[in-house]
């Protein structure tokens, strides 16, 4: 009996000491791989960071070279008409979304509708104002009606306002 009394006084303690100690390494390194974790995420924020600030930047001056007082000031060449005008400018306005294109992954998607919007209705615009002028028009004609038309509201204002307030809240 003396014997197992003298087996407990040293097991129960041993115990005892290697329970606690188990139980303070397993949340030492608990604790150790949320941190590593962390400092994963917080690489990835910093890295991605500014790849998405830039991805912003870029579509916000897509959707202002696409805008018509930018458009029609970079694009019109003397002695055009009003036809090879259109042409022009839509062309224009495809190549520089088509050039953009990768930057949706880097903004929500309601942002990049409002940005395929924005190029959908230029396009229209474009399109209707040149239907409405005569065969014989010029591309001042063209550029003319598009000006007038952008007195009002445009799709890519609308856009750019959406994409600065989500970039504020993002950074």
């Amino acid at each position: 009996m003396t014997e197992l009394v003298n087996v407990l006084r040293y097991t129960i303690p041993a115990v005892v000491v290697f329970i606690t100690a188990y139980f303070l390494l397993k949340e030492f390194f608990h604790q150790e791989s949320k941190k590593r974790e962390l400092d994963v995420k917080l690489e990835k924020v910093r890295i991605s960071m500014p790849i998405r600030l830039q991805a912003y930047e870029r579509i916000i001056l897509l959707l202002e070279r696409i805008s018509p007082a930018n458009l029609v000031m970079r694009v019109h060449q003397q002695g055009m008409t009003s036809a090879a005008f259109q042409k022009v400018l839509v062309q224009n306005i495809r190549d520089e979304y088509t050039h953009n294109l990768s930057q949706q992954l880097y903004v929500s998607s309601k942002a990049w509708d409002l940005v395929k919007t924005a190029r959908e209705e230029m396009i229209r615009q474009i399109n209707t104002s040149a239907a409405q002028l005569g065969e014989e028009a010029t591309s001042i004609d063209l550029s003319n009606k598009l000006l007038e038309m952008s007195m009002e509201k445009m799709a890519t204002r609308k856009a750019i306002d959406f994409l600065k307030e989500e970039a504020r809240q993002n950074f």
